[in-house]
């Protein structure tokens, strides 16, 4: 049995839905599409320039290895539908959680057959197109076949020389119907412009960790109640419909469920962000406390509830001039 083959099956065995290996070759295409996107929105360039070192081959590693995996039979956290992302409640790169220890087993089995792992960065998405695994949504997601695009993405660069898959003669070619587009249109920040087009300075899921700059009041309001991920586009698309078994509990995603109530964000303190939250759900970095204030802030905001309006008020005295900012924006928009 060829290598490849060997690989292929042991992926499967360890419940990963689909398994593709591609040449570690310099992402020539990626880093056009990238520039593509900069010229169209150079608003967000910066937020785009970090992926062109995703493109770059790795000194002495030969060959990619590419796995999808769906996390479609997890329940959600329903207090947190509508505030943190499906792939953020599930995330397979947690440590107690079978899909990591499966991740490492791979990883083991690799070591097996003779291969060194080399470490960096990879375009996840396009090296499963160019797999042929799975295909681009217009919302730039992935898809297989199985799962839709409520899927992982594992890569791994090797040293060893493998059997290929053969490219699609189209790596943009789509999942979807020529004639559909309703991820389009609900993204509620207009961040798609069209098909496989996409203006990350807009996209909720960038603008929520970004570090570097508070997020711009024309699209405050049209950012709903996300405060970590946002699931508009891909619960509006047909393909992913019924796709979701949710039959089983996601490890310990209860137990931090209480932790991401709005009113608990606002008054958690540094000791449980940095030991609690941060190692969980870590965008955001072990300074970004004040983000998650700033995003539980502008949810309230955007529920129009009353409820949360003395905590608003309360903000408009931060010593935190960021905090301080959006609470009066959500006073004046409130008119409280």
């Amino acid at each position: 049995m060829m290598i490849s083959q060997k690989i292929k099956e042991k992926a499967l065995a360890l419940g990963y839905t689909t398994c593709g290996i591609i040449k570690s070759v310099a992402f020539d295409e990626y880093v056009q599409r990238v520039n593509e996107r900069i010229d169209a929105f150079p608003e967000s360039w910066e937020q785009y320039e970090y992926f062109r070192d995703h493109a770059k081959p790795q000194e002495n590693g030969n060959s990619i290895i590419v796995c999808t995996r769906g996390f479609t039979k997890y329940k959600t956290a329903k207090s947190l539908e509508g505030f943190v992302g499906k792939v953020y409640m599930f995330d397979n790169r947690v440590p107690y959680t079978q899909e990591h220890r499966d991740k490492l087993e791979f990883e083991d089995y690799l070591k097996i057959l003779g291969m060194k792992i080399i470490k960096g960065y990879v375009p996840a998405r396009w090296a499963a197109a160019e797999a042929g695994i799975g295909k681009f949504g217009y919302n730039n997601l992935i898809y297989d076949t199985e799962n839709g695009s409520n899927l992982w993405i594992d890569t791994w660069i090797v040293d060893t020389e493998l059997e290929y898959d053969t490219a699609p003669e189209n790596k943009l070619m789509s999942a979807c119907s020529d004639k559909c587009g309703k991820c389009i249109e609900a993204c509620p920040t207009n961040a798609m412009k069209g098909k496989l087009s996409m203006d990350m300075g807009r996209c909720i899921t960038s603008v929520q960790t970004n570090k570097h700059r508070i997020q711009k009041e024309d699209i405050r309001s049209q950012m709903s109640t996300w405060i970590y991920g946002c699931d508009a586009c891909q619960d509006a698309c047909p393909v992913n419909k019924n796709k979701n078994t949710k039959t089983e509990d996601f490890p310990l995603l209860s137990e931090h469920e209480s932790y991401l109530q709005l009113e608990n964000i606002l008054t958690m303190d540094e000791d449980t962000y940095l030991n609690v939250v941060n190692p969980r759900f870590w965008y955001a970095g072990e300074e970004g406390l004040w983000m998650w204030k700033y995003n539980a802030l502008r949810s309230m905001i955007n529920t129009g509830d009353s409820k949360y309006h003395a905590l608003i008020k309360q903000h408009c005295d931060n010593k935190d001039d960021r905090l301080k900012e959006i609470a009066k924006w959500g006073c004046d928009k409130l008119g409280i």
